[in-house]
């Protein structure tokens, strides 16, 4: 049996699909007599436009990734889809109108004009390969160019069996696709490496369907039958490596080679284990299977290098929704000592501590997505976020530290949430510019289907529609449009314009003046030094001399209460802090000076300094100041706080 496996636009181009590398692997290796080979179509179509366009790397990630709560990728390839390069036009341009640039817009329906020809090209292309199963993964905004190659190779090929499979085909999205387009013979829902070969081997063999799980199927009269999904997700022995054969050979000899640096995509765990106990409201994550399952810690470094020594590439994105804990002691260290130069990416807990980071750091983890949204409390409570806002400015400052770059997003529109959870924030922003800022401003939330706000409308949103703009990228009604959707619209909930807007005002002048700003801190033992270089502030050295103040200052390396640091410190005073213990009075007065002087970020009542430990080259800047000043004494004096 012959299966082609086919990545159609808009995959990343920079990574190899993983969901079609493990299928792959696991119809070589667990289907008697057959074998599979991936098609990029992601590459194929870039090649493509760019021999006919000056379509560019930035035009290929909007349309794959920033625009997809907008829906233009989809209904880019919604015209190859129902066969008119003008399909809905109208509609599009009425709606997206004062969302689009105008350069954009124009774009967007050139695309729209011209795809089906692309399509068509490429279905000829999986017919002259002559497949018994062709295979299409759809993630994202994959859907439309994915059907619409099926619909051309089954007018083409009526003989090539019809398979699709992936994210957008979970749960009840799955049956709504098998429902509604007949050309597609069979969706794989839920984890496919287990369900695709039983699926293939039935097809061998002529054996009854009926006990694939999540096999949506036709009976005798075409109708759909969608089977149960299955009860348990795959235990980590069963999820395989990815083959990632022909990938970066393919990247190579493509246009979009100038435009990336490759990466391999790892997996070391599916799930969340936070998400078991506390899942996050608005997040949809994990579809049907939220139970976390970890690979073996043997295991995963063994893919891990493995993969990095076939391919010659270090760049790994790690897909795991959340890191295994374990692997800080387990595969963590067996990464450092491999003399491997791996640069990773992965999410992680905000709540993780400097050690931990630091491990991170040393393994290779240069980006991390630790999921802040928020650094108010009220609000993270509404998420169910498990951390609270210091606790999140407290990662931003020792990912800063530890050399990690954080990527975070921030997010408002929870219901409950006021204005005056907000205000406190933002006034405290200009103090935070040092850090890395959210890669964009605020979004309001998205309702995502799977997330506790789609499936518990007491929490807060009733009345749920598929996102505009579903209905003029599918020619279906709305009760269908409902089960194949997503992403849905809702009544917009907590903070109004005027606070969204302050928010974001904030946001960019964090993002316009973080590469200029600075603020560290150096310990010496007997003085605690801090240089700024922030636009609010006017001060640019500050020196910590007294016994009491350093005591505060070191204990609000994790966030505290004053209530906690007076007792703390009144402790240390008795012991081996020298000079009277201080009220709390005296601790709230201290920390409302260092707060005018952006030393600290409060929030739910807690305080934490944020000023990261000064790197050497930091340490030599300051030895040259010091030095310079006592040469010419032409500098000013630190002040002594």
């Amino acid at each position: 049996m012959r299966v082609l496996l086919v990545n159609m636009p808009w995959s990343p181009i920079d990574l190899p699909s993983l969901a079609l590398g493990i299928l792959k692997r696991s119809v070589d290796e667990r289907v008697p007599g057959a074998e599979a080979e991936v098609l990029h179509a992601n590459l194929e179509f870039t090649d493509w436009i760019t021999a006919r366009t000056g379509f560019t790397a930035d035009d290929y990630e909007y349309y794959a990734l920033s625009s997809y709560f907008l829906g233009c990728g989809d209904w880019v390839f919604s015209s190859a889809l129902y066969d008119d390069p003008h399909w809905r036009e109208e509609e599009f341009t009425a709606v997206m109108r004062g969302k689009l640039k105008k350069s954009r817009m124009t774009m967007t329906r050139a695309l729209h004009q011209v795809v089906p020809e692309f399509v068509d090209e490429i279905a000829r292309r999986i017919v002259e390969y002559a497949p018994d199963v062709v295979g299409f993964t759809s993630t994202f905004q994959q859907n439309t160019a994915a059907l619409a190659a099926a619909r051309r190779v089954r007018q083409l090929a009526p003989h090539i069996v019809t398979v699709m499979g992936g994210a957008n085909c979970d749960g009840a999205q799955g049956a709504a696709v098998h429902r509604n387009f007949p050309f597609v013979d069979h969706v794989v829902r839920g984890e496919g490496e287990a369900a695709f070969p039983q699926l293939l081997t039935a097809l061998t063999d002529g054996s009854d369907l009926s006990g694939v799980p999540g096999l949506c199927h036709r009976g005798p009269g075409g109708e759909s039958i969608a089977n149960p999904m299955a009860t348990r997700p795959l235990p980590p022995a069963a999820i395989l490596p990815p083959d990632y054969s022909g990938y970066f050979e393919r990247l190579a000899a493509s246009a979009a080679c100038h435009w990336v640096e490759p990466k391999l995509v790892v997996e070391g765990a599916r799930g969340c284990w936070w998400g078991e106990k506390h899942h996050c409201t608005f997040c949809g994550l994990n579809g049907s299977f939220m139970e976390f399952r970890s690979k073996s810690p043997d295991t995963f470094y063994d893919e891990i290098m493995e993969l990095a020594r076939r391919h010659r590439v270090l760049d790994m994105y790690v897909v795991d929704n959340i890191l295994d804990m374990g692997y800080l002691t387990t595969v963590l260290p067996r990464i450092i000592d491999s003399g491997y130069d791996l640069r990773l990416h992965i999410e992680i807990k905000a709540n993780m501590r400097r050690a931990q980071l630091r491990t991170l750091a040393e393994a290779g983890m240069i980006y991390v997505q630790p999921g802040i949204e928020s650094l108010n409390d009220r609000v993270l409570d509404l998420m169910d976020k498990g951390v609270s806002g210091c606790q999140n400015v407290r990662m931003l400052r020792d990912g800063a530290e530890t050399g990690l770059s954080v990527a975070w997003n921030y997010l408002h529109g929870f219901p409950g949430e006021t204005a005056q959870d907000y205000e406190p924030v933002i006034a405290q922003i200009p103090a935070l510019e040092h850090l890395d800022p959210p890669v964009d401003l605020s979004a309001r939330i998205a309702i995502e289907r799977f997330s506790p706000y789609f499936e518990r409308p007491e929490l807060g949103f009733t009345g749920l529609r598929p996102e505009e703009h579903y209905r003029f990228t599918y020619d279906l009604p709305e009760e269908e449009l409902y089960d194949l959707a997503y992403v849905f619209e809702a009544p917009a909930r907590g903070i109004g314009e005027p606070t969204v807007t302050a928010l974001n005002d904030a946001l960019a002048a964090w993002k316009k003046h973080h590469a200029g700003a600075r603020l560290t801190h150096a310990d010496l033992g007997d003085r605690i030094v801090l240089v700024s270089r922030r636009r609010a502030f006017d001060w640019r050295a500050i020196e910590l001399t007294d016994p009491f103040e350093l005591a505060v200052f070191r204990l609000l390396d994790q966030p505290h209460t004053p209530a906690a640091l007076t007792r703390k410190t009144t402790r240390e005073a008795t012991g081996t802090v020298p000079g009277p213990a201080r009220d709390e009075g005296a601790v709230r007065r201290l920390l409302d000076s260092w707060l005018a002087l952006g030393l600290v970020f409060t929030d739910g009542g807690q305080y934490v300094h944020i000023a990261p430990a000064a790197v050497n080259e930091d340490l030599l800047r300051l030895d040259f100041m010091r030095h310079a000043h006592a040469e010419t004494a032409t500098l000013a004096e630190p002040v002594h706080v």
